[in-house]
This record gives structure tokens, C-alpha cells and sequence, in this order.
């Protein structure tokens, strides 16, 4: 069994390096760019991922009324375990709206209630959830109470509504983390151990992955709701 556990500030640093390292294993899971280990830039993304969550949970407490808020499950013989966390942004204009950019679920730990339980205490705090996921996500997030709403890219917006709230939400910006040091320096290894052309054909993988993911998200919200145009 497990133990939820709702934090407004910073997780201890014990509790928060197992959260990032959930976010690099299940890097294809959580990430709205799911490459493969097959594709030389894998490394690159997960640890831009890594990077953005570390910054939304340092970050945490700064806003109280927009900063980031995290759902810990614990394991209950081993409260030190994290077997899964939720990670949502409360919207600053609408008490009762909150965008959800992560979720995982230990794999030893999963069809255990473990994310339904997290989402339910999110929707206990902001009623009015938002998510964006990739169509193969779709079904599994409608078992847990999110209607499809449209095609937004490459995903798929999901909502606890049939309605998206106008408030807004303070998303991280991905560039500076893309044009930091370390992602230079990551880039540049990968480039000397595959070689330039190799990196180009993996720039060009991840374009077409985003054009099929964007081609089948617009297909299941036509097949969703055939009468919009």
C-alpha cells in the first residue's frame, strides 16, 4: 500500500533526487517528445527533462498561488520510497483550474490505484485538471476521468471538463534550458561519439515522429467529434 503525501514547497533532496530519476527512466513515458534509446538525441531530452523538473521543484513555495505543487506517493513499509508523484501547476486566474505536465508510476508499483489516487487528490485541490498527451496516452487518462477536448501539435488536450478554463498558468520556458552550458556540452559529446551525420538523422527522426504524433492527434479528435470542421 502507499501513502499520499502533498507538498507546496521544495521535497526533501532524499525524496526529490528519486522524483528525477523517476523523470529520466520513464523518460519516454512522461515526456511529450517520446524518442527511443535508439535515437542518439534520447540523452539530450532526458536530461532536459530532468533539468526543467528540477527547476519547477526548486521553485516550489516561491508563488504560492502559482509555483508548483507535488503529490508523493510513499511506499507505506518504506516511507523513504517514492513509488509515484504528480506534478501540477495551479492557474493564477482560476481558483479551481491547475495544468498537470507530469505523472509517473513506478513499474513495480503500477495497475495499483497509485495514479488514479494522485489525480484524485490533485482534483480535490483544483477540480478543473488540464493535460496534454500523445494519443497513445488518450485511453488511459479517460479511464481516469479527462474528456478529449482538441489537437494541440503533436498532442492530444485532455481536460476533468468538457471545457478548458481561461486562467492562466506559468509554464517553464524551455529555451534558456536548451541554450544553457550543459546542453551545449551534452550536444557536442553526442555529436563527436555518433558523428554529424547521424545527429542530422536523428533531428530529422525526432521531426518526423512530432509530424506523425500532430497527423494522429488531428485524426482522433476528427474520428472524437466528426461534425467539427
Amino acid at each position: 500500500m502507499f501513502t499520499l503525501v502533498h507538498l507546496d514547497t521544495p521535497p526533501p533532496e532524499s525524496l526529490k533526487s528519486q522524483v528525477l530519476q523517476m523523470a529520466v527512466d520513464y523518460f519516454s513515458d512522461i515526456s511529450p517528445l517520446p524518442l527511443t534509446p535508439s535515437n542518439p538525441l534520447y540523452q539530450l531530452y532526458q536530461y532536459v527533462i530532468g533539468y526543467e523538473l528540477h527547476l519547477y521543484l526548486q521553485a516550489m513555495g516561491s508563488d504560492p498561488e502559482s509555483s508548483a505543487q507535488l503529490i508523493l506517493a510513499l511506499d507505506d513499509e518504506d516511507p523513504s520510497q517514492v513509488l509515484g508523484f504528480t506534478l501540477y501547476l495551479p492557474s493564477r486566474d482560476d481558483p479551481e483550474a491547475c495544468t498537470l505536465p507530469y505523472l509517473a508510476v513506478q513499474s513495480s508499483h503500477r495497475r495499483q490505484g497509485i495514479a488514479r489516487a494522485m489525480l484524485q487528490r490533485v482534483s480535490t485541490q483544483r477540480p478543473h485538471v488540464e493535460l496534454a498527451c500523445a494519443v497513445s496516452k488518450v485511453t488511459l487518462f479517460e479511464m481516469l476521468g479527462f474528456h478529449v477536448l482538441a489537437a494541440q501539435g503533436p498532442h492530444v488536450l485532455m481536460n476533468t471538463r468538457e471545457h478548458r478554463s481561461n486562467g492562466l498558468v506559468a509554464v517553464q520556458d524551455l529555451a534558456p534550458i536548451f541554450q544553457s552550458k550543459e546542453v551545449r556540452q551534452i550536444h557536442a559529446y553526442l555529436l563527436k561519439q555518433n558523428g554529424k551525420q547521424a545527429m542530422s538523422e536523428a533531428e530529422d527522426e525526432r521531426d518526423r515522429l512530432l509530424d506523425q504524433m500532430a497527423f494522429q492527434a488531428q485524426a482522433l479528435v476528427k474520428e472524437r467529434f466528426p461534425t467539427i470542421h
